[in-house]
């Protein structure tokens, strides 16, 4: 009797992420990258490694470390960058490379030509300045940025991954495309950021929880802050995020200290943002633009609390004006202090506002779970199965 051969094992897929902080992909993508492992998928973050290694390992990813200062603008430097992602890209053998936020799409697309590996996800987690800009330097930029990511840097594999259809229309692409993905930003679990009883009013407190950036609006809150008190409104805000040093447009330290001077309370980074929603009204990001879908108001309205930011991409995804918040034009300082005083005035619309906001997480597919799910899903199709 004939013993029927042992089956060939398959060789593992391996999936390379490529992002240029650590931090970011620490924040942000581990979820998905334990929703890759658990796939069977061998799991590489290809980053600069600072202070987070031991977080994306323990996810069961492996970490390869790349040196690429993500603020510059040097062509020679990135396509440095590109010849050494590609060596990584070859030895590492991958069958797929995810490029999260548009730095790594530049240099990790050109490094996955170079290495011939046609399936390609690019997640755009933002256009930054170049969304944020109307002038016809921007409309330049994204004309350019829209053919070389869609002609060069792509394939016949390539998948794109938005975090708001906007991004997807100002780079040509139409959010029904097959090609096209949209999910609710990175999601948030909605057990770690659970609805907690609000504080009783007077004052209204409310918070930033943000990198602390101009293109934030953070001055912007400030000055609304001060144009509701200046009504006679009693509103508190405190401020949670350091500067940035690798953004030029990170609000020096000194304004900081300048401004808690002036009743503005900074209170530097958090590592509980949870923490700080249960002590709190309302979230505020008057963002200028440029944004995927904002972490912070993911977080907070999972959180149960209402949302205060501005009419532009990504922000406005999230937020439906006078349902889970309110939404002002950017870089509109009265419009926002008119939102803080109608909120001070009415502690029943902040709890409605904010049931509506936790709502909305649930059923809008942004919890972790419906993004991470979308995700590998777009693997399985690459992949074939």
């Amino acid at each position: 009797m004939e013993t029927a051969a042992p089956p060939v094992p398959v060789p593992m897929k391996t999936l390379v992420f490529v992002v240029t902080e650590d931090w970011f992909f620490a924040s942000h993508f581990l979820p998905m990258a334990r929703a890759a492992v658990a796939m069977g998928l061998s799991v590489a973050v290809v980053t600069r490694v600072r202070d987070h290694r031991a977080a994306i390992e323990a996810t069961g990813a492996r970490v390869v470390p790349l040196e690429a200062e993500r603020s510059s603008l040097n062509p020679m430097a990135a396509g440095y960058a590109a010849g050494q992602l590609a060596a990584i890209l070859k030895a590492l053998k991958a069958d797929i490379v995810h490029c999260i936020a548009l730095r790594s799409i530049l240099v990790g697309g050109t490094a996955a030509a170079m290495a011939g590996v046609p399936a390609r996800v690019y997640a755009l987690t933002g256009l930054g300045l170049i969304g944020a800009r109307g002038d016809r330097a921007g409309k330049l930029a994204r004309t350019g940025l829209r053919h070389l990511i869609r002609g060069a840097l792509s394939s016949r594999k390539t998948r794109f991954l938005f975090e708001n259809p906007d991004d997807a229309v100002a780079l040509g692409l139409d959010p029904a495309d097959t090609a096209v993905t949209v999910v609710g930003g990175a999601g948030v679990d909605p057990d770690a950021f659970a609805p907690a009883p609000l504080p009783a009013q007077p004052p209204l407190k409310v918070g930033i929880v943000s990198r602390m950036l101009w293109s934030k609006g953070i001055d912007v809150a400030v000055e609304a802050v001060r144009l509701a008190r200046g009504r006679g409104v009693a509103v508190e805000l405190d401020l949670f995020g350091a500067p940035d040093p690798s953004n030029r447009r990170a609000v020096p330290e000194a304004t900081l200290r300048d401004w808690s001077r002036d009743g503005i309370a900074w209170a530097g980074p958090t590592r509980d943002p949870a923490s700080v929603w249960a002590g709190r009204h309302v979230a505020c990001l008057p963002s200028r633009g440029g944004e995927g879908l904002p972490r912070t108001l993911l977080e907070a309205a999972s959180c149960g609390r209402p949302l205060l930011t501005t009419d532009v991409p990504g922000c406005r995804t999230l937020v439906r004006d006078g349902v889970e918040g309110f939404l002002v034009p950017p870089g509109d300082a009265p419009a926002l202090a008119d939102a803080l005083s109608r909120l001070a005035a009415d502690p029943a619309l902040v709890a409605r506002l904010g049931a509506a906001a936790r709502a909305r997480i649930l059923s809008g597919g942004f919890t972790e779970a419906a993004v991470a799910g979308a995700v590998c899903g777009l693997y399985r199709e690459l992949f074939g199965s």
